[in-house]
């Protein structure tokens, strides 16, 4: 059986799209925190306003991240960014090799981000604990969410040889 093509998988656009703008967001506002630390340091930069804007009011974590932290931005910057534009690439072509790969991805970035920093940012130090859940959930849950939907979508042999 031959795989589909993407315009018989229709619900593959919304991956292709929420990859296409995780990419987006880890080269922009993971790479600030993990070149540059503090988001205070250069507020002249628009990139670095627009980051320490969100952080001031509801990510202190973000703010001025510890060295743990800059490993997670880092890896987002550095590993999960590039790997974005294989998985729209993937996606796009059908191709079935992703499936471990994506199943590995979505499996550390749900762990790292679900149970590591969101366990900091609601239960962690005060200091270091969100301060506006509304702002921070519908820009945060997306990078927990999709993963899994993604571990979802790669659960049998052959992903793309059936819709989802």
């Amino acid at each position: 059986m031959q795989n589909l093509p993407l315009s018989k998988r229709k619900f593959d656009y919304f991956f292709i799209i929420f990859f296409s703008l995780f990419f987006i967001t880890s080269m922009i506002s993971d790479m600030m925190p993990t070149v540059f630390g503090s988001l205070e340091s250069n507020l002249d930069n628009p990139l670095m306003k627009a980051n320490y804007d969100y952080a001031i009011g509801c990510d202190p974590l973000f703010l001025n991240p510890p060295v743990w932290m800059r490993f997670v931005t880092g890896l987002s910057a550095f590993v999960y960014g590039p790997f974005y534009l294989v998985l729209v690439y993937a996606f796009i072509k059908g191709k079935n090799w992703i499936q471990l790969p994506a199943v590995m991805y979505g499996t550390a970035i749900s762990v790292i981000t679900g149970v590591i920093v969101f366990g900091v940012e609601f239960f962690g130090e005060p200091e270091w604990q969100c301060q506006n859940l509304g702002r921070f959930l519908p820009l945060n849950l997306p990078y927990v969410l999709i993963p899994i939907l993604l571990i979802i979508r790669m659960r049998r042999e052959k992903p793309f040889q059936r819709i989802f």
